[in-house]
């Protein structure tokens, strides 16, 4: 079954459907390469992709084992380089609050987020500058 359908609308804007579900999701060009930088670019969503993967997969890791997951963020940081014009390197800074997770939870927690579909598929080279933090 197909993922997505993705339609270039002009103006340097893509619009994207997620089949399944309908939902839609509008790109569009940063100003740093010709565009309005209204909307995610497609290397903002690579990046946020990166963070709400390990999110996502750090939330099945925790029900499975029971484990509280609160208050559960990331802040994302996306560095670009040039020569070929690429994503360079990506932090995620993942916050959640610590109550009832022993260093052995957290321990799981972390592993879980940093192999995460998106973080296993990257490129090798792309660096991946990951930070937990505990409230």
């Amino acid at each position: 079954m197909d993922t997505a359908h993705v339609v270039y609308i002009g103006d340097l804007r893509n619009e994207a459907v997620h089949l399944r579900s309908g939902q839609r999701i509008i790109t569009d060009a940063p100003p740093d390469n010709r565009g309005k930088g209204e909307a995610f670019s497609p290397s903002d969503l690579l990046s946020t992709s990166l963070a709400a993967c390990m999110m996502t997969i750090m939330g099945i890791a925790a029900r499975e084992r029971q484990l509280p997951l609160q208050g559960l963020e990331a802040r994302v940081v996306k560095h670009m380089a040039s020569d070929p014009r690429r994503v360079a390197r990506i932090e995620v800074h993942l916050t959640m609050d610590g109550f009832g997770l022993d260093d052995k939870a957290r321990t799981i927690l972390e592993r879980a987020g940093r192999t995460c579909p998106v973080a296993l598929s990257l490129r090798e080279d792309l660096i991946q500058d990951v930070s937990f933090s505990y409230r």
